[in-house]
């Protein structure tokens, strides 16, 4: 007889993507994808892709790029294995590497890690690396009628925690979100018509 013992595993996901917009659309499918898949409540999953597209975009905008898309890739453990133009790799926790390269011209280009990672306590960490810029990740105070500088307030509202990570040549921005708690609903009392 064999007995089986059922706990959650941490696991996480990491892709290298262009420095750029487009790259921002496709960050958020594939968490939004990958959290729907671990049944995480809708409620987590938007305010996760909303504090990935603040912090990416903010990278896409502000930052330099890392190293060429190729070399980013090759860094994780694991067997590559093609889909669709992505570069993928397995890690031991159940997550994997991507790097999205369409054509050989995509080589020379430098990218972003894109990391987010659901620990055994349920907390979900996002990362954003990139290459850094001229000044240091804050939050700003923009003006009413200013068409941004909201990015990093929006995410210190909706994350638990966030912060910066500086290491030689790379600054990685992070936010933690609270674990999910399961609202329990009660059910409608139905009404009984009242006797005249």
């Amino acid at each position: 007889m064999a007995l089986m013992v059922a706990r959650e595993v941490p696991t996480s996901s990491t892709m290298a993507v262009p420095h750029g917009p487009a790259s921002v659309g496709a960050a958020r499918r594939r968490l939004r994808r990958d959290l729907g898949d671990r049944e995480v409540p809708d409620a987590v999953i938007d305010d996760a892709v909303l504090i990935l597209s603040e912090l990416l975009s903010n990278s896409c905008r502000y930052a330099r790029p890392l190293a060429p898309l190729l070399a980013l890739a090759g860094g994780a453990e694991g067997e590559f294995r093609g889909a669709r133009g992505d570069l993928t790799k397995s890690s031991g926790t159940g997550g994997e590497v991507a790097a999205p390269v369409t054509d050989s011209a995509t080589e020379d280009l430098g990218g972003i890690l894109v990391r987010w990672q659901m620990h055994a306590d349920g907390v979900l960490t996002l990362e954003v690396t990139d290459g850094g810029a001229s000044t240091r990740p804050l939050p700003a105070s923009p003006s009413l009628t200013a068409r941004g500088g909201r990015g990093l307030s929006i995410v210190g509202k909706l994350a638990q925690d966030w912060g910066v990570r500086d290491a030689p040549g790379e600054v990685t921005v992070w936010a933690a979100l609270a674990p999910a708690r399961r609202q329990h609903v009660e059910p409608a009392r139905p009404q009984h018509a009242r006797s005249a």
